[in-house]
């Protein structure tokens, strides 16, 4: 904040980089109130619903569900996760608040995401990222420009990270190389609904059978995960 009031009237660029809610998940009290433990749960599953999945889908530390921890100690770790995400919401709420107050909020291209999805206990206790099931590899994005006509609408296409560089560069009218793999979203900014036939490409070095590490590949189409 305290940067963005020192050059507000020029041009400038900020990677505003929160740690939080990695672990520990370690925050406020008050963000913990938000969340009162009768109301965490953990996610259903079958009984049998990791008989069918082989053992290179799972990470270094997944393949003893929850770590063989108890599962009030599981909920508690939940309860504290979605304290410490709050926790970050409120620090990027301040953010906001201060280029409204500094009357940026009309010139400034906003982009928040994630470097991953998070694993809160599904298929029978996965915990964490490292996974390429859904939940570790889809991650949160939301951008915002001012000149876009789309802002405020939810978008289902997909995408990948490395269409934000282009993107950024575009919208403020900059050249990026030629040789990049991503492109830039500016028409879905425009139009979230348009035609976009777009997959997206996520690896992660697996934990194979007898200590052979596999890499693991996922291809996401709008429809599958393979």
């Amino acid at each position: 904040i305290k940067i963005m009031e020192a050059n507000q009237d020029r041009p400038f660029f900020l990677g505003v980089g929160f740690f939080r809610p990695h672990t520990p998940y370690v925050a406020p009290k008050k963000y913990f109130d938000l969340y009162p433990m009768e109301q965490i749960t953990i996610p259903f599953a079958p009984e049998n619903d990791r008989d069918d999945i082989p053992p290179a889908a799972f990470a270094h530390n997944n393949p003893v569900p929850n770590y063989n921890l108890p599962i009030e100690t599981c909920l508690e770790a939940k309860r504290a996760y979605y304290a410490s995400v709050s926790f970050v919401d409120a620090q990027i709420g301040r953010i906001f608040k201060a280029l409204d107050r500094l009357g940026l909020s009309k010139n400034t291209v906003i982009v928040v995401w994630s470097d991953h999805g998070y694993h809160l206990g599904e298929h029978q206790g996965i915990w964490q990222k490292r996974c390429l099931f859904e939940e570790s590899a889809r991650a949160p994005l939301i951008v915002y420009a001012p000149q876009a006509k789309g802002n405020g609408k939810p978008c289902g296409k997909i995408v990948e990270f490395v269409d934000i560089y282009p993107t950024i560069a575009e919208l403020c009218g900059l050249n990026p190389p030629d040789n990049l793999e991503g492109q830039s979203l500016k028409p879905l900014l425009d139009d979230p609904n348009q035609n976009w036939n777009e997959v997206a490409v996520t690896q992660v070095l697996r934990p194979g059978e007898n200590g052979n590490m596999v890499m693991g590949r996922s291809i996401r189409t709008e429809r599958w995960r393979y």
